[in-house]
């Protein structure tokens, strides 16, 4: 039997995140596999894999900020705002040939901060139950709302010039639910030239580094984080006795014990350094949000 624990791995290009996730299954022959944080096909890097029971921290997960590499192609818009789509428009060498340095530092400033950021017509969104790209793909016109997200870096790190196109490369940090083609559509539309992402890598999310990732072919026999060190990356952890440890698997409250917890929920880990679940505040008591599956000694 598979223990329970997470997975980092490396995606590579070509592959989708449920690719990863079917491979994850068949390398550890187990069918309880799941992942935050979709990458789209030609993005690479890290996803974080939940096996067995630790499915279950992948909730909390999913909201961490993370950090990505990308290379914005600019003198090009495309239908996906990615390399992967039809270029819609060319802008033409005398526009290329305006975009200076200090322009762009311009836009990537705009783009930097607290934003209102339209998603990508093809995102995984889902309006009205089903993804925004699979209506777009069944011929429907589907406008996203614009959301609030937080670019805490942009910053250019690289420019090269092309026959037709400036290429930038880049890194971001970025509140979860922050799209980078969005930011290659809205710099180069900002610019007046449009843009698109032509290269995408993801090198963390939240605690969890790419540096720790497995590769594609190196699933089988791959080491698993246990449940609490990885509950640990995104949560405080509160550690508790037996008894409350048993008191929560239960369903009953700690009562009293909310002013132990700084934040809204915490990592409830027993005595012998196992995950019980993650617990909430109730008033001045702290209540199971999450347990995870007892494991039998």
């Amino acid at each position: 039997m598979v223990s329970p624990g997470i997975l980092l791995v490396d995606k590579p290009a070509g592959l989708t995140s449920h690719d990863v996730v079917a491979r994850t299954r068949r390398a550890l022959g187990t069918r309880k596999v799941g992942h935050a944080g979709t990458l789209d096909p030609m993005a690479t890097g890290l996803l974080v894999i939940g096996v067995e029971g630790a499915t279950r921290l992948l909730t909390y997960v999913v909201g961490a900020d993370k950090t990505y590499s990308a290379t914005i192609r600019l003198g090009q818009s495309t239908d996906t705002d990615d390399a992967d789509g039809e270029i819609l428009s060319r802008a033409s060498e005398e526009a290329i040939a305006g975009v200076t340095d200090e322009g762009v530092a311009a836009g990537v400033r705009t783009l930097t901060g607290v934003i209102r950021q339209v998603p990508s017509s093809v995102s995984a969104i889902k309006v009205d139950g089903r993804r925004a790209y699979d209506r777009v793909r069944a011929g429907e016109e589907v406008v996203l709302a614009a959301r609030e997200v937080t670019v805490s870096r942009f910053e250019v790190l690289s420019r090269r010039q092309g026959a037709g196109f400036i290429d930038l490369d880049v890194i971001v940090d970025c509140s979860s639910g922050t799209y980078i083609r969005s930011l290659a559509r809205d710099l180069g539309a900002d610019l007046g030239v449009g843009g698109h992402l032509t290269a995408l890598r993801r090198s963390r999310v939240g605690d969890f580094d790419v540096v720790d990732a497995v590769g594609i072919d190196d699933l089988e026999g791959a080491q698993l984080m246990s449940p609490a060190d990885a509950a640990a990356r995104v949560l405080d952890v509160l550690d508790v006795s037996a008894e409350d440890a048993r008191d929560l698997r239960h369903g009953k409250r700690l009562v009293g014990q909310a002013p132990r917890v700084r934040g809204a929920v915490a990592a409830a880990v027993d005595e012998d350094g196992t995950l019980v679940g993650v617990v909430e505040k109730r008033g001045e008591d702290l209540k199971s949000a999450m347990n995870m599956p007892e494991i039998s000694r």
